[in-house]
């Protein structure tokens, strides 16, 4: 059974065929899922895709790209949301300079008050890094992250960066990309990045893997990051199914009933 630990069931791409999309992911073995929320409209989505299956649970956060629109409501109400049953990590959360709409001085403010609503609750955290490696690291030691613990999403840095959050105790957590036949660096990573501290994900429906690469990602093709990962670490892919799924349980404090 496979665990996507980063979906976003809950935008407007699934309206058509959202049911359709969990049932092939269901098909393909994807037993349980977190589906992200990180704004005004998608925290109360992923709230209720939760609510409504058992195997789906949801995460709560604001996004760097939007951080200028964070303001101590937003904060409260992230508070108040922690304590649902099925919310399971805070974020995503982060820093993104690929886009320009919020500043970083501010980004990097609203991302360390989550890191500390994050300990606070003691639920993990989910980090949205792009373009912004190196922030993202001493942020994250500066504040004792791992204090709450949590994901590199989408991780797209180098070994470096992967080992100082390592050293934190975090989890990094590999999407389509890694399986881009140009992606040198994602497969180096991988590689020394213990089974143990291993996440899959596809944020769908970004980020397909290939061969679906550039279509609408959805969760059933979290199964290919599984296939490459095992390939690289030379696995069953069972093996990394068993693995990764053991370690977002783990993680997001799920006990399962097998």
């Amino acid at each position: 059974m496979l665990f996507d630990t980063h979906v976003h069931l809950n935008i407007d791409a699934f309206d058509d065929d959202r049911e359709e999309t969990i049932a092939r992911a269901r098909e393909a073995g994807v037993k349980q899922m977190v589906v992200v929320g990180f704004d005004h409209e998608t925290i109360p989505k992923a709230i209720e895709l939760a609510e409504a299956y058992d195997d789906i649970y949801a995460a709560v956060g604001w996004h760097p790209v939007d951080a200028v629109d964070f303001t101590e409501k937003e904060l409260e109400w992230l508070r108040e949301l922690a304590g649902h049953p099925q919310v399971v990590a805070i974020g995503e959360m982060g820093l993104d300079y690929y886009w320009d709409k919020s500043p970083k001085n501010v980004q990097k403010a609203v991302f360390k008050q989550q890191i500390e609503l994050a300990k606070e609750v003691n639920l993990p955290i989910i980090v949205h890094d792009r373009d912004a490696h190196e922030d993202i690291a001493d942020i994250l030691e500066e504040t004792n992250a791992e204090e709450a613990g949590g994901i590199m999403h989408c991780f797209g840095g180098d070994e470096t960066i992967a080992r100082r959050c390592l050293d934190l105790g975090f989890y990094i957590s590999f999407g389509g990309p890694l399986t881009f036949k140009n992606a040198k660096l994602p497969k180096q990573v991988a590689d020394i990045v213990p089974l143990e501290r291993l996440l899959i994900e596809t944020d769908c429906p970004f980020l397909a893997p290939h061969p679906n690469r550039g279509k609408r990602n959805e969760p059933a093709y979290v199964a290919l990051v599984a296939e490459k990962l095992a390939e690289i670490k030379d696995v069953s892919t069972e093996e990394v199914a068993r693995i990764t799924t053991n370690n977002a349980n783990q993680l997001f404090h799920i006990h399962t009933q097998d």
